[in-house]
């Protein structure tokens, strides 16, 4: 619908979602009621939030692209800091009110955005980040030249290794970062108090908002394959150092050493990652079908993380403990990070692609020649 419509209507229409399902929780009255509103809270976010911001970010940058994305995740990060006021409005006025006051408020601050929100620089004379013609970094830190920019159908995205590679492997870090709301138990019961349980687990998302940023610096200047491979590697360094808290393993009583590891780790590695897999799938793809290819690859990473806490809870039972089921989750990052270091290069992505429209081209004149 982002490609077909634009994203001005797309958001509106979720804009106008998300409020009503706020609103209707408020007043909700039965289980049903609940199923209901958050079902379409669901379709009113995935319509009005997410996607649409990222889709049209990665229309109007190409050369600074990875810094893009990453002022865009860094304050969908730093929104978490109304938390604590969000929790004194409940404390205060209940939380229907708090409900119903969100609901509004979506709409106060949403449908202005709305309206703001553009497709693509070129619908109106322009080209992606102000430049007079199409450039792109070297990937080396060097000057920018100019670039024939990639431009493939979803159809035929679909068709590449290089999407589902890319896909699975961002799916992964999503499944592991799904399973932070069990951090806090985790930490409780590996003996660690209750104060700098809290902390540690709170810290983490420091630790994801200082990821998103230092992206913005170095995004556009390295290879983002590696750099998302680095991003991964030092994820699974966090969830395996949870595993390890006053924990003996290979004759190591490994005591609190292993806390920072994680608080950094978890936190760094994965939102490092958040804006280098958006710019990877504009980089490798183009923009022609972005806001398809964006949605196709967030809901095979919507499924894995649903699978994630699903996961740690089931071992939690079986197990009466949550370091099987990270220590199983760190071996799980093993899977991401050889997926994103073979990545074929942009360049022979491209490539193929030409020679199978090539192919399709002979078929079809083959055919209407015989």
């Amino acid at each position: 619908m982002l490609d077909r419509f634009g994203p001005k209507r797309v958001m509106i229409f979720g804009i106008v979602l998300t409020g009503f399902g706020f609103i209707l929780m408020s007043q909700m009255q039965s289980l049903w009621h609940f199923y209901a509103s958050v079902l379409l809270l669901a379709l009113g976010m995935s319509f009005g939030t997410f996607i649409v911001f990222v889709a049209t970010v990665g229309n109007w940058f190409v050369r600074r692209r990875a810094r893009a994305f990453s002022t865009l995740m860094t304050f969908s990060a730093v929104g978490a800091v109304v938390l604590p006021l969000l929790v004194w409005i409940i404390d205060t006025y209940g939380w229907r009110p708090a409900l119903f006051g969100i609901g509004v408020g979506f709409w106060i601050l949403g449908f202005p955005v709305a309206l703001m929100m553009r497709r693509r620089p070129e619908d109106y004379g322009q080209l992606p980040d102000g430049d007079a013609e199409l450039r792109v970094a070297d990937g080396n830190g060097g000057s920018h030249r100019p670039v024939r920019e990639i431009s493939i159908g979803v159809r035929e995205v679909l068709r590449l290794r290089a999407f589902w590679q890319i896909s699975i492997a961002v799916s992964v870090g999503q499944l592991v970062s799904s399973t932070n709301l069990f951090h806090l138990p985790a930490l409780v019961e590996y003996e660690i108090g209750a104060w700098l349980a809290a902390t540690a687990a709170g810290a983490v998302a420091i630790g994801d908002i200082l990821g998103r940023v230092s992206i913005g610096f170095i995004g556009d200047r390295f290879d983002k394959k590696m750099l998302l491979t680095l991003s991964f590697l030092v994820q699974m360094l966090g969830v395996g150092a949870l595993a390890l808290i006053n924990h003996e393993f290979l004759g190591i009583e490994w005591g609190l050493i292993p806390l920072p590891i994680f608080v950094l780790g978890f936190g760094l590695g994965f939102g490092a990652s958040i804006p280098l897999r958006l710019a990877i799938l504009a980089d490798y793809f183009g923009r022609r079908s972005y806001g398809s290819v964006v949605g196709i690859a967030s809901s095979v990473s919507a499924i894995f993380g649903t699978v994630g806490p699903l996961f740690v809870g089931l071992m939690y039972d079986f197990t009466d403990s949550y370091r099987p089921a990270y220590a199983i989750m760190a071996l799980m990052m093993l899977i991401a990070i050889p997926m994103t270091m073979t990545l074929e290069s942009q360049t022979r992505v491209a490539a193929k692609v030409r020679q199978a429209a090539r192919s399709r081209v002979r078929r079809m004149a083959i055919r209407r020649g015989g």
